[in-house]
């Protein structure tokens, strides 16, 4: 069988009982030549694929025995055909790749032994008395442990680095990609933040092997990531993607589009910048401090820990981007990549032990001060959100991506002023906002109103989906602030979505906005036969104008 030289890979000869495990051949060699990881190291042999040649069988197996870098046995019931002394091929292959030194992988089917040929016992029990073999069941068995037995080979040939990947080499990339002016302010930064040892005059070579960021002299990708000049170039879905949506979902053309490249610093530093400038901020006086303070609508701490943990924490192996995208409800970051095992987004919550995913480009950003590294950003995320008066972040999972979302203000005077609330559930909600929720007892004591007139209030709060209630019964029953998502039904992902509450829709979209006339079909339409024929979508202006020339009641539809 011819190799490519360029490819470098290792040929695989299967050896078996061919009429009888034909599936099984097969299987390995389809399953070895659809892996993304034993493809790129390994051909398979399998002598049925030779064209016909005028050559002894014979001659050509063991041929190919000798000239094969991994021998693999599959061992079934019955031994094969023997020549004058006896033998069978697969025995012939097995003896010949053991004289050679050959590694080799024996594998079993199935384990009632007394069913197999006699000469096929013996060959299982001389195989068994030299080295380590595998019984399997089945197909699936068969891959699956052939699959760790080539992962194995690999580890202890060298041919597959164990290194995690921020510690492995990068490809390509040479000590004169990384400027010494980045190594430098990092330097100083570390001093700064962190009484980093080393002073900001520490030669390129010398501060990256104190960061085990070299791999045998060459730069790793943690240190390409962290101080390359141009780290795209070898890692080019390394960028970050920031968009932002006007209303709550996504919707093209996107308002804003950024792709920013760069650094693990860089990119922090742009994203951060991206989102702070798109949302509402307060300006203090000078009074306050000797520079003006900026407050923003999301507290910036848990904005760039969103942003920091996604960049740290991702799997740079996926071909995704870190996608940040900020909607008129919420600000979600994604990052490609799930949990450790052993934690989830429920455990997030509570104080938990730091695992990163990459340690080597985890430890500069600590360095610097741009994480902890004790597992306590999530916490602070929560922290920060709740002491502004925000929902909770989620943290969640979607599609092999890890994503984090900051719930905004939604609920803003001009929101409100759209359902028409009176003063008692006006106080109550910015209550809600300064305590993170409010008890039936809170908004009697707060606004001097009598139980069944705060039961009353609270539950129209509830209907109008402005508050959700925690608890069923008892003096636990308290609310919060609903998200917009949850008001929508869809966590805010799709308008089209929201056929089962259309009144909860004009809060959140411009008058010229076009409703497709199947958002009404659960109330009563605000136009007779002869305006409605043969629309089939209305903007939001002209419905409020045919809801009032109708004498429609408004709040069916516009809450």
């Amino acid at each position: 069988m011819k190799r490519s030289a360029s490819a470098q890979r290792k040929c695989l000869f299967i050896s078996s009982v061919q009429k009888e495990l034909q599936a099984e051949r097969r299987a390995i060699k389809n399953f070895v030549q659809n892996d993304p990881l034993l493809r790129r190291f390994f051909d398979v042999f399998l002598f049925e694929d030779l064209p016909a040649s005028d050559r002894r069988t014979d001659e050509v197996y063991l041929e190919e025995v000798k000239s094969c870098d991994l021998y693999v046995g599959l061992f079934g019931n019955e031994y094969g055909a023997e020549d004058v002394e006896g033998i069978s091929p697969t025995e012939h292959e097995f003896d010949l790749a053991s004289a050679k030194g050959k590694p080799r992988l024996i594998f079993v089917k199935g384990t009632d032994d007394k069913m197999r040929h006699p000469k096929m016992l013996e060959l299982i029990r001389k195989v068994g008395s030299q080295l380590i073999r595998r019984r399997v069941a089945d197909k699936n068995e068969l891959t699956a442990a052939l699959y760790a037995s080539l992962v194995e080979h690999m580890e202890q040939s060298g041919d597959l680095r164990t290194l995690p990947f921020d510690a492995s080499a990068c490809p390509r990339a040479s000590l004169s990609d990384l400027p010494q002016e980045k190594i430098q302010s990092f330097l100083e930064a570390a001093r700064r933040e962190r009484n980093y040892p080393l002073p900001a005059t520490t030669t390129r070579e010398k501060a990256l092997a104190h960061l085990n960021l070299l791999d045998n002299g060459s730069p790793t990708h943690a240190a390409v990531l962290l101080f390359g000049k141009e780290p795209q170039r070898f890692l080019p879905t390394s960028e970050v993607k920031c968009m932002h949506f006007h209303g709550t979902s996504v919707r093209k053309p996107i308002p804003s589009y950024q792709i920013y490249k760069g650094t693990a610093f860089e990119l922090v530093d742009q994203a951060v910048d991206f989102v702070l400038s798109k949302i509402n901020r307060h300006i203090g006086t000078r009074a306050q401090a000797a520079q003006a303070p900026a407050t923003y609508e999301l507290p910036k701490e848990a904005v760039t820990e969103a942003i920091v943990n996604a960049v740290a924490h991702r799997d740079y192996t996926s071909n995704a981007s870190v996608q940040v995208m900020l909607f008129a409800d919420r600000l979600e970051v994604w990052n490609p990549g799930e949990l450790p095992p052993s934690l989830t987004p429920e455990s997030l919550r509570e104080p938990h032990a730091s695992i990163p995913r990459n340690p080597l480009i985890a430890e500069p950003l600590y360095l610097t001060r741009y994480i902890e590294k004790a597992g306590s950003g999530t916490l602070d995320m929560i922290a920060r959100c709740e002491e502004t008066g925000l929902p909770s972040p989620d943290f969640e999972e979607r599609a092999s991506q890890f994503v984090t979302t900051l719930w905004r203000d939604w609920l803003t005077s001009e929101v409100l002023s759209r359902f028409n609330l009176n003063e008692r559930q006006l106080t109550a909600i910015t209550y809600i906002k300064i305590h993170g929720k409010i008890s039936n007892a809170e908004y009697q004591q707060m606004t001097h109103a009598i139980k069944k007139t705060a039961t009353r209030d609270l539950a129209a709060l509830k209907e109008k989906g402005l508050l959700e209630q925690k608890g069923s019964r008892g003096p636990g029953v308290h609310y919060v602030l609903a998200k917009k998502g949850d008001i929508m039904g869809t966590k805010g992902t799709s308008i089209d979505s929201c056929r089962e509450n259309p009144k909860f829709l004009a809060p959140l979209l411009p008058e010229n906005h076009a409703l497709p006339v199947s958002l009404f079909e659960k109330v009563s339409f605000p136009f007779p036969p002869s305006q409605r024929k043969g629309k089939k979508s209305v903007s939001l202006r002209t419905l409020r104008l045919a809801v009032r020339r109708n004498s429609f009641r408004e709040d069916l539809i516009f809450g």
